[in-house]
């Protein structure tokens, strides 16, 4: 499927995969960000998508930052609605307690993966189906 992104800032770069057959495509910083110990930043890619109808855009957070440099998303995952055409800014949190962390423009910061989603028609219901679950919730499968 084509994926049409339209250029914001002039030096803005084309999300993509980092390797053949990867499936989220690398959002960049538009801007320099410093994100102190326990902060939030919005961070702004310089691109808008057109996501197709029947799908969602998921902004999900990279593995290595987070492992490496505690960046993660704060609202993981972001959802990009298919009318959405505004800029992807990505909410970003720095869970380090001691250390900020640097974002330089273009940094690989997040990546998008998008996703077929099923039309809903939401409806009251008397009862809802009984399940061996039920309504167990947090932690009701056990702890490992």
């Amino acid at each position: 499927m084509d994926l049409p992104f339209l250029r914001l800032r002039p030096d803005a770069e084309l999300p993509r995969p980092q390797h053949p057959g990867d499936a989220g495509l690398d959002l960049r910083a538009a801007e320099g960000v410093t994100v102190g110990p326990g902060e939030r930043a919005m961070v702004p890619t310089g691109v808008a998508v057109e996501i197709p109808d029947g799908h969602a855009g998921l902004v999900l957070p990279r593995s290595g930052l987070a492992a490496r440099r505690g960046l993660t998303l704060a609202n993981a995952p972001g959802l990009i609605d298919a009318g959405y055409r505004g800029e992807v800014i990505v909410a970003v949190v720095n869970l380090d307690r001691e250390e900020p962390v640097v974002i330089e423009p273009g940094d690989r910061i997040a990546q998008l993966v998008v996703v077929p989603v099923t039309s809903v028609r939401p409806r009251w219901a008397e009862v809802l189906s009984a399940t061996r679950r039920g309504d167990g919730g947090f932690g009701s499968t056990g702890i490992s």
